[in-house]
Protein backbone atom coordinates (compact mmCIF):
# COMPACT_ATOMS: atom_id res chain seq x y z
CA UNK A 1 0.00 0.00 0.00
CA UNK A 2 1.17 3.53 -0.78
CA UNK A 3 0.46 6.33 1.69
CA UNK A 4 -0.62 9.90 1.26
CA UNK A 5 -0.27 12.29 4.22
CA UNK A 6 2.06 10.24 6.42
CA UNK A 7 3.14 13.61 7.76
CA UNK A 8 -0.21 13.77 9.60
CA UNK A 9 0.75 10.67 11.59
CA UNK A 10 4.21 12.03 12.39
CA UNK A 11 2.81 15.36 13.58
CA UNK A 12 0.31 13.52 15.78
CA UNK A 13 2.87 11.31 17.53
CA UNK A 14 5.13 14.30 18.08
CA UNK A 15 2.32 15.79 20.20
CA UNK A 16 1.21 12.50 21.78
CA UNK A 17 4.28 10.37 22.36
CA UNK A 18 2.25 7.38 23.58
CA UNK A 19 0.89 7.02 20.03
CA UNK A 20 4.30 6.91 18.33
CA UNK A 21 5.06 3.20 18.61
CA UNK A 22 1.51 1.99 17.81
CA UNK A 23 1.26 4.32 14.79
CA UNK A 24 4.68 3.33 13.48
CA UNK A 25 3.75 -0.33 13.89
CA UNK A 26 0.42 0.17 12.10
CA UNK A 27 2.15 2.13 9.31
CA UNK A 28 4.77 -0.58 8.81
CA UNK A 29 2.12 -3.32 8.65
CA UNK A 30 -0.17 -1.33 6.34
CA UNK A 31 2.73 -0.43 4.04
CA UNK A 32 3.45 -4.10 3.47
CA UNK A 33 -0.20 -5.10 3.15
CA UNK A 34 -1.92 -6.00 -0.07
CA UNK A 35 -5.48 -5.22 0.91
CA UNK A 36 -7.88 -5.82 -1.96
CA UNK A 37 -11.11 -5.60 0.04
CA UNK A 38 -12.42 -4.76 3.51
CA UNK A 39 -12.37 -8.49 4.30
CA UNK A 40 -8.57 -8.45 3.98
CA UNK A 41 -8.37 -5.71 6.60
CA UNK A 42 -10.79 -7.44 8.98
CA UNK A 43 -8.73 -10.63 8.85
CA UNK A 44 -5.80 -8.81 10.46
CA UNK A 45 -7.61 -6.04 12.32
CA UNK A 46 -10.77 -7.55 13.73
CA UNK A 47 -11.68 -4.39 15.63
CA UNK A 48 -11.37 -2.11 12.59
CA UNK A 49 -14.65 -0.54 11.51
CA UNK A 50 -15.46 -0.64 7.82
CA UNK A 51 -17.38 2.42 6.66
CA UNK A 52 -18.81 3.55 3.33
CA UNK A 53 -16.76 4.40 0.25
CA UNK A 54 -13.52 2.72 1.29
CA UNK A 55 -13.24 4.34 4.71
CA UNK A 56 -11.80 2.32 7.59
CA UNK A 57 -11.46 3.27 11.26
CA UNK A 58 -8.57 1.73 13.19
CA UNK A 59 -8.27 1.75 16.97
CA UNK A 60 -4.86 2.97 18.11
CA UNK A 61 -3.41 2.65 21.63
CA UNK A 62 -6.16 0.39 22.90
CA UNK A 63 -8.85 2.62 21.41
CA UNK A 64 -7.48 5.79 23.01
CA UNK A 65 -7.07 7.19 19.50
CA UNK A 66 -8.91 6.67 16.25
CA UNK A 67 -7.37 6.65 12.80
CA UNK A 68 -9.59 7.09 9.75
CA UNK A 69 -8.20 6.20 6.36
CA UNK A 70 -9.67 6.21 2.89
CA UNK A 71 -8.46 3.25 0.84
CA UNK A 72 -8.37 2.89 -2.91
CA UNK A 73 -8.04 -0.88 -3.16
CA UNK A 74 -7.48 -0.97 -6.93
CA UNK A 75 -4.55 1.46 -6.81
CA UNK A 76 -3.32 0.33 -3.38
CA UNK A 77 -3.46 3.86 -1.98
CA UNK A 78 -4.16 4.88 1.61
CA UNK A 79 -5.19 8.44 2.39
CA UNK A 80 -5.01 9.53 6.03
CA UNK A 81 -8.25 11.41 6.75
CA UNK A 82 -8.16 11.80 10.55
CA UNK A 83 -6.19 10.89 13.64
CA UNK A 84 -7.38 12.00 17.04
CA UNK A 85 -8.60 11.07 20.47
CA UNK A 86 -11.72 9.00 20.93
CA UNK A 87 -13.44 12.17 22.17
CA UNK A 88 -12.43 14.09 19.03
CA UNK A 89 -13.66 11.22 16.89
CA UNK A 90 -17.07 11.40 18.54
CA UNK A 91 -17.40 15.01 17.33
CA UNK A 92 -16.91 14.29 13.62
CA UNK A 93 -18.69 12.41 10.86
CA UNK A 94 -16.22 9.70 9.87
CA UNK A 95 -17.93 9.23 6.50
CA UNK A 96 -17.44 12.87 5.52
CA UNK A 97 -14.15 14.02 7.01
Amino acid sequence: MRFFAKKVLREFWEKRSDAEHPLKTWYKEASKANWTSPADIKSGYTKASILKSGRVVFNICGNRYRLIVDINYARQWIFIRFIGSHEDYDKIDANKI
